[in-house]
């Protein structure tokens, strides 16, 4: 949408199918997971464009950024940690912290880094703000493309 052109969505169930077909030739571009694909690129299976994040990778510093090419394009995948809605406060803060901590930890962010993740540490009333920002995002790109739940 952002590019003004017209791809052609193939979906398929899981990673390896698709890998299996982009090694293989069947299909020309895909948009990935990095951590799903990361491997292949190191041995030279893949040619990365780019990466869809706000900045490069530290997995793969040359790969430039999709927003390189389109100013303000930023698609990320992200993991948050929740809890019930009634949790008291108290271990709300506590649990944050020591997530926090342990994905400050040199080896975990090593791990992460290899593995074409970042390690992003916030707080709950951040985490909130952020997911409101990438719902109102993701929804009026729903809305402008017509998707429909199937």
């Amino acid at each position: 949408m952002t590019a003004g052109i017209n791809m052609v969505d193939v979906s398929y169930r899981g990673t390896a199918p698709m890998l299996t077909d982009l090694i293989g030739e069947q299909i020309q571009v895909a948009f990935d997971n990095l951590s799903g694909s990361i491997e292949h690129i190191r041995a030279d299976k893949l040619r990365a464009l780019a990466v869809t994040t706000v900045s490069r990778s530290p997995a793969l510093p040359n790969i430039p950024t999709l927003g390189d090419f389109l100013p303000g394009f930023e698609a990320s995948v992200w993991i948050a940690i929740g809890a019930p809605k009634n949790t008291p406060s108290e271990i709300i803060d506590k649990l944050n912290s020591e997530i926090n901590a342990g994905l400050a930890d040199p080896k975990i962010v090593a791990q992460l880094t290899h593995l074409g993740g970042t390690a992003l540490t916030v707080s709950p009333v951040d985490l909130d703000k952020f997911v409101v920002e990438e719902t109102e995002k993701w929804g009026k790109v729903v809305r402008t493309a017509g998707i429909k739940a199937e």
